[in-house]
């Protein structure tokens, strides 16, 4: 196991702008095959990275608006993940799935069709090929591994197909990050850790673990969100009880009504309307039960690094 990321993870290491001056959004857009298909090679990439979203994620949440992706959304979790893999030179792939969640028929012809096109029409096929995907994604991404050679893959928040497919010998080195709190989920995991490795491919796991919430922690995590409305928020919160003493999320934030008492706070409403779905992955993220997370995206690179020769 890598190390987890637990209780104590400093998350002022990973604030929004950590990159500002490193990397910058650029990305290509194309519709394609029927699907959005988003991406950004850095100069003198060492790898593609292909991410997969989870169920009611598109494309665009990976990437801040900018002149070449106006319609670009730029999600906390997301676009860290972007960003820290531009940052290590990783060539980065998002496609947009056909419906709500992703399909595992024709949608993984579709997939490979456009990873190889992008491949093929900027000269990549030397560079090793990775893939990480969350939730729906990562179901996807485990099922994607059985048609394309991925030198490594990441699930993330999710279990796999692997009790629903044949598992060939050369199938990829798999890390698993998932947050332990999903109990259910945890087990299949451990499940399909050991029959991976009974078929003798390398796996790994990262357990992300809750954390609490600071007065700052939304405007570190969330662009443009202005610190006074984030205390104004942190302070509603403790108000109504959806965090305890210790800053603690007592119940997961899809199942909390911040939305509610947050429309009762006429001016706070109107300044944090359009951020509603970046301060809910932010919450879900903080319950640590099923969400997307940037948080150990240093250690899965250093995972895919770690496969890549």
């Amino acid at each position: 196991m890598l190390n987890p990321i637990s209780k104590g993870f400093v998350l002022s290491n990973v604030k929004w702008n950590s990159f500002r001056s490193s990397v910058q959004f650029h990305p290509s857009v194309e519709f394609r095959n029927g699907t959005d298909v988003i991406w950004q090679i850095p100069d003198v990439p060492k790898a593609i990275l292909f991410l997969a979203h989870g169920c009611n994620g598109r494309a665009v949440n990976f990437w801040d608006r900018s002149p070449s992706c106006p319609n670009c959304v730029g999600l906390p979790e997301e676009r860290l993940i972007v960003l820290h893999a531009l940052a290590r030179k990783f060539a980065v792939l998002t496609i947009s799935s056909a419906g709500r969640c992703w399909s595992f028929g024709e949608e993984r012809i579709i997939a490979t069709s456009i990873i190889r096109w992008l491949v093929e029409k900027n000269n990549l096929q030397k560079l090793p090929l990775m893939a990480l995907g969350a939730s729906s994604g990562g179901y996807f991404v485990s099922a994607l591994a059985t048609d394309m050679r991925f030198s490594s893959i990441t699930i993330m928040i999710a279990e796999g197909l692997f009790g629903k497919m044949d598992i060939p010998e050369n199938y990829p080195p798999t890390l698993f990050v998932h947050m332990p709190k999903d109990h259910a989920r945890m087990h299949a995991i451990n499940r399909n850790m050991e029959a991976l490795r009974k078929k003798g491919i390398d796996v790994a796991e990262i357990k992300c673990m809750e954390f609490p919430l600071t007065s700052s922690y939304l405007s570190d995590r969330i662009p443009g969100l202005d610190e006074a409305v984030s205390v104004s928020l942190f302070n509603l919160f403790r108000e109504k009880g959806y965090i305890d003493e210790n800053g603690y999320m007592r119940n997961d934030g899809r199942a909390t009504q911040w939305k509610a008492a947050l429309k009762t706070r006429k001016s706070l409403y109107s300044d944090e309307s359009e951020w509603i779905h970046h301060i809910q992955e932010e919450l879900n993220l903080a319950y640590a039960f099923h969400e997307m997370t940037s948080l150990p995206t240093a250690q899965i690179l250093n995972w895919f690094e770690s496969h890549m020769s």
